[in-house]
């Protein structure tokens, strides 16, 4: 694990997989995860020549709280890494809650951003247009209503998810959490995410689920490419529908028979069309 410190004196968790040579892939985890997310097959880096660079977002892992923090607020932390790492370009791949802040990197900084990958990706809480809970499982959705109540709502809605647990998940979406290692893989990057507390799972959740982004994805530039399972219920496919209609250029594989699980299997062609872009023009 490397440390970055930012100006304001906060820390940023940072590790590094695949290719210490390779093309230079920031991935934005889920929620609430760490800088332990990844693909759970670290010889899938190697292959495509991919250096994997995750952090921790604030208040997950080892890196500190910014409370208030807003979607919008990663592509500054993502410069700073980096930056600290000495890289001028590299690509962004986000998954679920990962999604918003690749995006957001690819809106704010288009002359370092080559490409933007968004997997099972939320749409804005704002989003004009969008019933944005429709379809979603009743665990976001009560989600989702406490982000709407303010901060304190949602520390007391995740404290009582820690006693009541979480309602059951559909088949597709077991199929894919009772793979060895992507049990494996979750399980640590959960329980080191969740180490210092709920801070970052709370401040995830009020970004996410309650606010804005704080930019608009019309403003995005560079390539996108977006996958969603049409049985997603974590994140039904209509979000992935309608950032796809407002992101110029985007390209949307939506997968018929694939759950939010189902990011993992798409992972390795997404990585691929990623690394391909390495020498795309600033």
């Amino acid at each position: 694990m490397r440390e970055v410190i930012l100006d304001n004196g906060r820390t940023l968790a940072v590790e590094e997989w695949g290719e210490a040579g390779g093309t230079p892939v920031v991935y934005l985890h889920g929620s609430p995860m760490s800088r332990l997310a990844r693909h759970p097959d670290d010889s899938l880096f190697r292959e495509l020549g991919v250096r994997l660079i995750t952090y921790d977002r604030p208040g997950f892992g080892c890196s500190t709280p910014h409370e208030g923090r807003r979607v919008a607020d990663a592509a500054a932390d993502v410069a700073a890494v980096a930056d600290a790492l000495g890289l001028d370009r590299f690509a962004v791949f986000g998954v679920s809650g990962g999604g918003p802040h690749a995006l957001a990197c690819a809106a704010a900084l288009p002359a370092r951003v080559t490409r933007a990958a968004a997997l099972a990706s939320l749409a804005p809480r704002d989003a004009d247009g969008l019933e944005w809970t429709a379809g979603m499982n009743e665990g976001n959705r009560r989600s989702a209503a406490a982000a709407l109540s303010g901060r304190a709502a949602v520390v007391e809605h995740l404290a009582n998810v820690g006693t009541a647990g979480l309602p059951p998940l559909p088949e597709v979406e077991q199929e894919v959490l009772s793979r060895p290692d992507v049990s494996a893989m979750l399980g640590a990057a959960f329980a080191e995410a969740v180490r210092p507390g709920l801070d970052g799972w709370v401040d995830d959740v009020v970004a996410l689920f309650g606010t804005g982004w704080g930019f608009d994805p019309t403003a995005v530039r560079v390539p996108v490419r977006l996958w969603h399972g049409g049985l997603d219920t974590l994140v039904p496919p209509s979000h992935g529908e309608w950032l796809a209609a407002r992101i110029p250029g985007a390209a949307l594989r939506l997968q018929a028979g694939a759950g939010h699980g189902g990011h993992f299997d798409a992972t390795p062609a997404m990585l691929g069309w990623l690394a391909a872009g390495a020498e795309d023009p600033a």
